[in-house]
């Protein structure tokens, strides 16, 4: 066994354990930062099979942006776990049956496709190159069909963050332009002191 084989299954076994320590945490917010070492883990494997524009773009994009965008929303939303963990066992078959049919056709997957070790690629290859073509040319609807579930995830995001909650205060944008000096302030004449 190689040095990369080695690599590869310890990196291999921090994303399996992160994974699964994301759902099953009690905490949102600790579930969210073993989603981090998740990402950090798969970069890793993809760094090791020379595609370091996806781990670069995992790094970035996932961890430095939309982590950051979880944590908030999870902060803010203020989730009763106490509920959410009732309601747990209520979907725990309908989970088993979705991760059944994921394993079956992830096994379905890898045993129709024969890939052969990769080899090292020459100097002058560009994957980013190589996956801008194969993204924009044979996956171009899965991928707009993408970008329309994240917009409306994020549109759903803001909708949460924005419902009426009581005993919160809100400001009405409208009342606060149409406010004048003269109702905010109130100029007070006083006559000087003498210092003694």
């Amino acid at each position: 066994m190689g040095f990369e084989n080695i690599v590869f299954y310890v990196f291999a076994g921090i994303m399996v354990f992160s994974a699964l320590m994301v759902i099953t945490v009690k905490n949102p917010v600790q579930a969210a930062l073993f989603l981090v070492l998740t990402f950090f883990s798969c970069a890793a494997i993809w760094m090791l099979l020379e595609a370091e524009f996806l781990a670069i773009a995992l790094v970035l994009v996932y961890v430095g942006a939309v982590m950051v965008l979880f944590l908030f929303v999870v902060m803010m939303l203020d989730i009763n776990v106490a509920r959410m963990r009732a309601a747990f066992m209520q979907y725990l078959p309908i989970g088993i049956a979705v991760l059944v049919t994921m394993a079956v056709m992830m096994f379905m997957v890898v045993n129709q496709i024969h890939i052969d070790a990769p080899g090292r690629a020459a100097a002058n290859y560009n994957n980013t190159r190589e996956l801008g073509l194969v993204l924009y040319t044979v996956y171009v609807y899965p991928f707009e069909i993408a970008a329309v579930i994240l917009l409306v995830a994020i549109i759903a995001a803001i909708a949460l963050t924005l419902r009426r909650r009581p005993n919160t205060k809100h400001q009405n944008p409208d009342l606060q332009i149409a406010v004048k000096r003269d109702d905010r302030i109130r100029m007070v004449k006083m006559d000087t002191e003498e210092k003694k």
